[in-house]
Order: C-alpha cells, then structure tokens, then sequence
C-alpha cells in the first residue's frame, strides 16, 4: 500500500514538475518576437502545439491552465506584459479569446495520433491551431464591434508565420512525441 501511495506522489511531482516548465516555455515563447511579414511573430502557438503533443491532452490542459492562472494572477507571463498592463485586466483585452484558444488547440493537439503522414498531421495540427484564431476573433469581433474587419485584423496577419510554424511541428513531431517516455 506504501508502494503505491509513494508511487502516486512521485508521478504527481513529476506531473507537476513538467506542467511548470511548460509553462515557463510558453511564457519564454511569447516575449521572443521574430520579425515576420507583415507582423512580428513570437513562438506560443507553436509551443501550444508541443505541449499538447508532447504532454498529452490532461498535462496538456493542465500546463495550458497553469500558465493562463499565472497571467490572471499578474505575473507578465503573456506577450506585451508588463509593457501593455497585467493580470486579469490584461487577460480580459483584446488576447482573450486567443488565450483560451489556447487551451482547445493543446486539448486537440494532445488527443490525436501521429504517424508518418505528413499531410495528416498537418492537418491535424492546423485543425488545432484554428482554434485559436476563431476564439480569438470571436472575442476580438465582441470586443471592437463585428462591422470591423474581424478576420483581417485577428487572423489575416498571422496566417503565413501559423503556417511556418505548423511545418515546424509537423516535421518534429516524431521528435516531439519523445515526451511523452519522460513523463
């Protein structure tokens, strides 16, 4: 009985261990800003789609969670903190959507299997990432008024550095699946 109770606290250390460096990645992943036409790129879609590859879907929601608490909470976890405010007022602005977007694409992304079929997965991994885009403009389009051009201002800017990194992805999965043995 030892045993086993020894055996649970071990994997939840090491459960939680690994949610807080996804979560440490993801905030790194979002203050790195690559200059992309026609507007700067950071990496946290991409990590989005590791974690949730790598980790599985529950680790996954649960990393994804813990670095959404971390921003709600003030800690400048998010791209443009501290410069553009923090916490829960930062959280509520024109991000939202695209913040708990994040939390379908890593659930998404962790529940399918991979095989070598490149085109499937990147499919599946731009399936995934859409629904960060239309999170986000459905908040965005609430936000500033649906007479905007909603898809112009929330996706169109984004959509050649989304597809860069979905080819990253797609050609790592292999690597990334990897994970999943550490944990």
């Amino acid at each position: 009985m030892e045993l086993v109770k020894n055996l649970r606290q071990s994997k939840l250390v090491k459960y939680v261990f690994f949610a807080l460096v996804g979560s440490i990645i993801l905030a790194i992943s979002s203050k790195i800003k690559i200059p992309f036409y026609p507007v700067p790129m950071t990496m946290q879609t991409l990590v989005v789609l590791i974690i949730g590859i790598g980790y599985g879907w529950k680790l996954g929601l649960a990393t994804i969670s813990l670095y959404l608490l971390e921003g709600i909470i003030g800690l400048p976890v998010f791209s443009g903190t501290p410069e553009k405010g923090i916490g829960l007022i930062y959280f509520t602005g024109p991000t939202m959507g695209y913040l708990l977007g994040f939390l379908v694409a890593a659930y998404i992304s962790g529940r399918f299997n991979y095989d070598n079929n490149l085109l499937k997965n990147f499919l599946k991994l731009s399936f995934a990432v859409s629904f960060i885009y239309i999170f986000g403009m459905i908040w965005l389009g609430n936000l500033i008024g649906w007479e905007k051009p909603i898809f112009q201002l929330g996706a169109q800017p984004f959509l050649l550095a989304e597809v860069f990194k979905i080819l990253i992805a797609t050609f790592a999965i292999n690597q990334i699946r990897k994970i999943k043995k550490l944990i």
